[in-house]
């Protein structure tokens, strides 16, 4: 006797199993999941990393290629693109580590993300990103910002990073709800459709009102420490920066940064290839001047995410600000403007 899938819909052909299959899969652990419209166009290869938390990418390449992963019972390479009604058949896998629980979360930081939220709306999510707080996990990090989302958003169907923050960097972080929404705001950000504008303190005094700063970036040959360099044959960057507020003892300049391109690290590498760094960078930074902002209160890089702008699909124009957090301000506080 023919049943249908119980993930899916009624007199759906790709799902149908037999009595002896749904019996297969109680003994195996086999999954069938039925994909929606949240996951329309998503890759096969990413929709996995989501569904598999945990396994290695290589292993999930490795299933699609002995045809352990299905989509309506047939094999497909990694780049196939699932659409709404696909069944996808999912083998039981053993995690390398077990998932986060939502125990694990700190109090604090739970509320803290729910404090940042500036905007919500069904296919977007804007929050205000505390420093100190990585925007993914990995690299010895049980968990980051998206991580903490979706176990304090246990319902949601899909939250995925639209951009992406460096740890200590507060400010304005969009998180689609849908993913028609970040693939609106990822075209948007391939043309050049996103104003992204930053707060930052440098070393010294600006010695224009505008410093534009057009030096290629490249990674391919990172140092220890994660360094980004300026090379010739790197990837186009450009940040301009125009000066707001002049302090001295120590001397240093609040400046707003404007940058045509997101690459990694990019306002902190184009402020040092000025001589400019960023008051509280660690890599590309100065020892001493970060040694004087301690004593006055300063704990972290001193980058913040104030606005970010774009016009979406149907015309409506929005803008998110971040007002500086109070760490930031508090330094600005303690700094002497010349009379």
């Amino acid at each position: 006797m023919i049943r249908w899938c119980i993930n899916c819909m009624p007199g759906c052909y790709h799902c149908a199993v037999t009595d002896n299959d749904q019996n297969t899969a109680k003994a195996t652990g086999v999954r069938h999941v039925a994909i929606t419209e949240a996951s329309d166009g998503q890759r096969i290869d990413n929709f996995l990393v989501r569904e598999l938390k945990g396994v290695p990418r290589s292993r999930i390449y490795r299933l699609l290629r002995k045809g352990e992963v299905r989509v309506n019972g047939k094999r497909v390479q990694p780049t196939y693109r699932l659409r709404p009604q696909d069944s996808v058949r999912l083998p039981p896998v053993r995690l390398d580590a077990p998932p986060v629980e939502r125990t694990t979360l700190p109090d604090a930081l739970v509320e803290r993300l729910r404090q940042g939220i500036l905007h919500e709306d069904e296919g977007l999510l804007v929050l205000n990103k505390p420093a100190g707080l990585a925007v993914h996990g990995g690299s010895g990090l049980r968990y980051g910002l998206i991580e903490a989302l979706r176990m304090i958003r246990p319902n949601e169907t899909f939250l995925e990073l639209v951009h992406r923050l460096d740890r200590d960097t507060s400010g304005v972080l969009l998180i689609a709800r849908k993913r028609s929404a970040l693939r609106d705001l990822h075209d948007l950000l391939r043309t050049g459709g996103v104003e992204k504008r930053y707060l930052v303190l440098l070393a010294g005094l600006l010695p224009e009102a505008r410093v534009a700063v057009d030096a290629p970036l490249d990674r391919s040959e990172k140092a220890a420490g994660g360094q980004v360099r300026v090379k010739s044959g790197g990837k186009a960057s450009r940040s301009e920066f125009r000066r707001l507020q002049v302090f001295r003892g120590p001397d240093c300049t609040l400046a707003e940064v404007e940058i045509d391109t997101g690459r990694t690290h990019q306002i902190r590498v184009h402020a040092a290839h000025i001589g400019r760094p960023v008051v509280g960078d660690a890599v590309y930074g100065d020892h001493g001047i970060n040694k004087q902002f301690r004593a006055i209160g300063l704990k972290r890089l001193f980058l913040h995410a104030q606005t970010l702008a774009f016009k979406a699909a149907n015309g409506e124009q929005h803008l998110f600000t971040a007002q500086l957090a109070d760490d930031l301000r508090a330094v600005i506080d303690r700094l002497e403007s010349p009379r």
